[in-house]
């Protein structure tokens, strides 16, 4: 159990959060949300205990174990991938290292035989002898391939240092998983084992995330971090969303009779409900949501910003041929021989294990690079706006305002239709005058989006959009794509974003391409693909 008790933190003269008063319980499963620099990490940090709060208690029953998803990918390179996880439960590989060095000892004495004995003891306690395989199950369920299991950490992929840095902060049934982003860089079925295994947990685990699709399978309460305060609600991240706009609503229509606000909660409720899974998880929320009060619906107060694409015409029949495009890029082949038709109306999810590939396309398609060999036609009445990942070109040495710079891209040059537009992305008051060389990375994504919606284009190309995104831009994106009546091309690694836009699958592997119009979940939960895609990425 945790119990915070009066917790504030300040720094200098800025006041992150005061007088958070919140229990932590085993069996739940608490997602932490808040606007960008809201302090959600920081706040995970204080219950880690490296940070000390300005004010307020922290207190962990004793004996408990406590461990946390580190993010220094770089920190265990001179150890193999087997300890690097087991030394997530510090106190037993204390132990193998203490028992190895006694059994290597010349002049091995009563002494230390004793000694030995202890802590054998308390190995056997630890599950030490399996230690090694619970490792490997862990690796495994993550998809690190076995042969990289005795290789250093600093000889294995990328890819593959963050799932055994998850590996580690799993191991061993911590009483206490304190995760930051837990999903970055994961593939979706890495993601899909690590949702099933939160589920089954029945100790305190405590995330942070951009994930809603991950939120809302784990969670059991939702924590929100907002002006200054922290507030716990039962139920997962759509439960707090959708609840917390309904209210708002009914607050707006104060004709409405309260017994008609009351009966329209209710029946949410019910309905939010009914539809719980029956994974141990969501069953135990469901109980939860059935005690719970009007009262307990609160309003968010944090804004959401206004994202819509309005074609200024409609495209004709043809919209992309793309035939044979091949693509060398350092010695590597990352496109080859890589052909499809776009149809009209397609959102279309372009997936891949190789990120270069996914990128390479959508510059080829954009005209920023040559391919090799093949070639690709835009039909005549198509207008293509995009959204690279990497945007610095378009801020770097900027020394204009933000005006200025949104100024750049629009037809309509007045200061107020500009800073109408800034507007709906969030940029008020003397925001607009920032300088845009020094914006934040999910302010210069939301000028992008303003850019984007300026251009009028009927076709899109988005790579990874919610990239620095918090969850409500995130939101906001997804349900202006969702109303699109163009087409569009995109990436991402967002479950939900993908399930709730996409309505054809296009995956780019070194053998060729998959490619079918299919619900995205039917497309992840389908085994002959799955494995027909495997064997794609194998020859």
């Amino acid at each position: 159990m945790i119990q915070v008790t009066n917790v504030g933190l300040r720094f200098s003269d800025k006041k992150l959060f005061e007088e958070v008063n919140v229990k932590f319980n085993p069996g739940n499963c608490y997602g932490v949300i808040g606007a960008n620099g809201a302090g959600k990490s920081t706040f995970l940090r204080i219950l880690s205990g490296e940070i000390e709060p300005s004010e307020g208690d922290v207190f962990i029953t004793p004996g408990e174990r406590l461990a946390v998803l580190r993010q220094d990918h770089f920190q265990f390179d001179e150890y193999p991938v087997i300890d690097t996880v087991i030394m997530g439960h510090k106190r037993l590989y204390e132990i193998m290292k203490e028992k190895d060095a006694l059994y290597m000892k010349e002049d091995f004495s009563e002494e230390d035989g004793m000694k030995a004995a202890e802590l054998e003891g308390e190995f056997a306690e630890m599950d030490g002898w399996d230690a090694e395989s619970n490792a490997e199950k862990i690796l495994n369920g993550l998809g690190v391939r076995p042969e990289n299991f005795q290789k250093l950490m600093a000889d294995i992929p990328a890819d593959d240092k963050v799932k055994v840095l998850l590996a580690q902060s799993l191991f061993g049934a911590p009483d206490i998983l304190l995760m930051d982003e837990p999903t970055n860089h994961l593939d979706f079925k890495a993601i899909n084992w690590l949702e099933e295994f939160l589920i089954n947990y029945d100790k305190i685990v405590i995330v942070v995330s951009h994930d809603r699709h991950f939120l809302n399978k784990v969670c059991t309460h939702m924590l929100d971090i907002d002006f200054g305060k922290a507030k716990l609600f039962v139920g997962n991240y759509d439960f707090w969303y959708e609840s917390s706009q309904l209210m708002l609503r009914l607050i707006r229509e104060q004709n409405k009779k309260k017994e008609e606000k009351i009966k329209e909660l209710q029946d949410f409720i019910a309905r939010f409900s009914s539809n719980a899974s029956k994974a141990k998880q969501a069953t135990s929320r469901k109980k939860m949501l059935d005690k719970i009060n009007i009262e307990d619906i609160q309003p968010s107060s944090r804004k959401y910003p206004f994202v819509g694409f309005t074609p200024e015409r409609e495209a004709g029949k043809d919209i992309l041929q793309v035939e044979g495009i091949t693509k060398i890029i350092d010695g590597v082949k990352v496109l080859d021989n890589v052909s499809f038709t776009v149809n009209k109306g397609d959102k279309i999810v372009i997936l891949s294990r190789n990120d270069i590939a996914r990128t390479t396309l959508f510059k080829i398609l954009m005209g920023e690079m040559e391919p090799d060999s093949g070639s690709y036609k835009w039909g005549v009445t198509t207008s293509q706006s995009y959204l690279p990942k990497d945007n610095t070109e378009f801020f770097e040495g900027m020394e204009m305002n933000l005006i200025d710079w949104l100024r750049q891209y629009s037809e309509e040059k007045t200061e107020t239709f500009i800073r109408g537009f800034l507007g709906k992305m969030l940029f008020s008051g003397d925001e607009p005058l920032k300088m845009a060389s020094v914006l934040s990375g999910g302010e210069k994504v939301r000028c992008m989006f303003s850019k984007l919606m300026l251009s009028k284009a009927n076709v899109i190309l988005l790579d990874e959009p919610t990239n620095h995104l918090d969850l409500e831009s995130i939101e906001a994106v997804n349900n202006g794509l969702i109303a699109f009546k163009g087409t569009l091309m995109f990436t991402s690694h967002d479950h939900k974003f993908i399930e709730t836009i996409a309505n054809r699958v296009i995956e780019i592997t070194p053998t060729g391409v998959f490619d079918k119009e299919i619900d995205f979940d039917e497309f992840l939960d389908d085994e002959t693909i799955q494995k027909q895609i495997d064997t794609m990425y194998e020859l």
